[in-house]
């Protein structure tokens, strides 16, 4: 654990690129961040300005997370692992209270792309209901 330093946009950049390292070289996410990703300094910069728009509401971020995961083979435990990596890198780069409070955002994103792709255990995936199958 790092002493406590301010949040700013250079302590994001260290934690988005030491945590796409570890991501791209992993074996269970690796495979899908790597055939999605042509440019991955440019990748680094677009996440280091989604999460200095998340952290520090610098409002930098333009794009539209939901639509840039739905095309890709994702499933419920890639986002456990992607959270795990986090949890590791904030843990190695971040003081205590930027580390949980990095973590708390980084849950709260998962959920929500997990609902939005239908992975969410207690959600579905949107579309048509089957009305009136078996009866």
């Amino acid at each position: 654990m790092n002493p406590p330093a301010a949040l700013d946009e250079s302590l994001l950049a260290t934690l988005v690129d030491h945590f796409y390292e570890k991501v791209r070289r992993d074996p269970d996410i690796g495979p899908i961040f790597n055939a999605a990703v042509d440019d991955w300094d440019e990748h680094k910069r677009l996440l280091t300005s989604f999460w200095a728009s998340v952290a520090l509401r610098a409002g930098s971020y333009r794009g539209n997370p939901m639509a840039a995961h739905r095309p890709h083979p994702i499933q419920a435990r890639h986002f456990d692992r992607w959270l795990a990596l986090w949890q590791e890198t904030c843990d190695e780069e971040l003081d205590e209270a930027n580390a949980a409070q990095m973590l708390d955002y980084a849950q709260r994103i998962g959920r929500s792309l997990k609902f939005g792709l239908g992975l969410h255990p207690e959600g579905r995936a949107f579309g048509v209901p089957v009305v009136g199958v078996g009866r």
